[in-house]
């Protein structure tokens, strides 16, 4: 009995998968994240905030941040409000230095939901950045932008 490998095309199910989901389990696999799938997903649903997400992040990664913060703006536009949209932009101001401005997003996220752990930490992170102390701040090591 020899082995041989299913063409892409007819795995079961494969053309199923929406773009977020694919770059994922792309990202899993420490594959490369497809920008152009991910922004063709942006323009078909632009409230997509999944999506949205995994370009920022992918940008990030790539030292894009000035289009990252591209994405995040027209993804706020959208969703105004949304809290991880509002981290993700968070996130993209740390790292191009404009502390501040992350930090009033954190905190105007953190309005909405107080008890969000992620935005906890990533305003404890921005805040230590510039020197400043957050009481009963639990900090991780790496500020991210995720779920």
């Amino acid at each position: 009995m020899s082995l041989q490998q299913t063409p892409r095309q007819e795995l079961l199910g494969a053309k199923d998968i929406d773009p977020p989901m694919r770059q994922r389990i792309a990202q899993a696999l420490g594959q490369e994240v497809d920008e152009e799938s991910l922004r063709e997903t942006l323009k078909q649903t632009p409230d997509n905030v999944d999506a949205a997400i995994l370009l920022t992040q992918s940008l990030l990664a790539q030292k894009r941040a000035g289009e990252a913060l591209e994405v995040t703006d027209k993804i706020l536009a959208t969703v105004p409000g949304d809290l991880r949209a509002l981290n993700a932009k968070g996130v993209v101001l740390d790292v191009e230095g404009r502390h501040e401005e992350a930090q009033a997003l954190y905190q105007e996220a953190l309005a909405a939901a107080p008890g969000n752990q992620m935005l906890r930490n990533n305003l404890g992170l921005s805040l230590a950045i510039t020197g400043k102390a957050e009481s009963g701040n639990s900090s991780h090591p790496a500020t991210r932008v995720g779920r």
